[in-house]
């Protein structure tokens, strides 16, 4: 597993999310920490906006599972606090996403929505990661409007270094010819 050794943290908070049978769809949550670099009080480094596809349960009260088919998942930074300004990635879920029932009273609730992403990062590389997003949602106002919000979410990308990476390529390919040679006789 060296050669998957950096890793970026970021971490998001508040914003708005729409939760429907027909996925997550947030708007509005703040970037508050990049690699250790934390937003000052009542300020953003940037912001945290991601999609599901459609909920596949009995019940978005119950949990379940989101689909990642025409998910997204993108961060973007204004760049005053050490962290790229711009987009700092740009990506989708893969694989099914995760719905879990944290916590319940009879009108509020706490979920947990959680995945694997993959996506490009500011300098061309593609990544891989993991996040986890913890929700709110009043199950009263839900009926309404389908609203809840972001207390806090955590990403974490992996980003592979080129020299461990080649010398990993290097060794699956001497392997790979150790292994012909047997089979095969020189």
């Amino acid at each position: 597993m060296a050669a998957w050794a950096d890793g970026i943290n970021l971490t998001n908070a508040d914003g708005t999310v729409i939760i429907t049978n027909a996925g997550v769809v947030t708007t509005g949550s703040h970037l508050m920490s990049f690699n250790g670099i934390f937003a000052p009080t009542a300020r953003a480094m940037g912001s945290v906006s991601f999609s599901t596809g459609a909920f596949t349960g009995a019940s978005i009260w119950t949990g379940g599972t989101f689909s990642s088919t025409n998910s997204s998942f993108i961060v973007t930074g204004i760049g005053n606090l050490g962290q790229p300004k711009g987009v700092i990635f740009s990506g989708a879920f893969v694989g099914p996403i995760a719905w879990t029932v944290v916590s319940h009273t009879k009108w509020d609730y706490v979920f947990t929505l959680s995945g694997t992403i993959r996506g490009q990062i500011w300098t061309g590389r593609v990544v891989t990661g993991t996040t986890t997003q913890t929700i709110y949602a009043y199950k009263n106002q839900w009926s309404i409007d389908h609203d809840g919000g972001i207390h806090l979410g955590n990403t974490k990308l992996t980003v592979p270094e080129p020299g461990t990476l080649g010398l990993l390529g290097m060794g699956l390919i001497a392997i790979a010819g150790a292994m012909r040679r047997k089979f095969f006789g020189s």
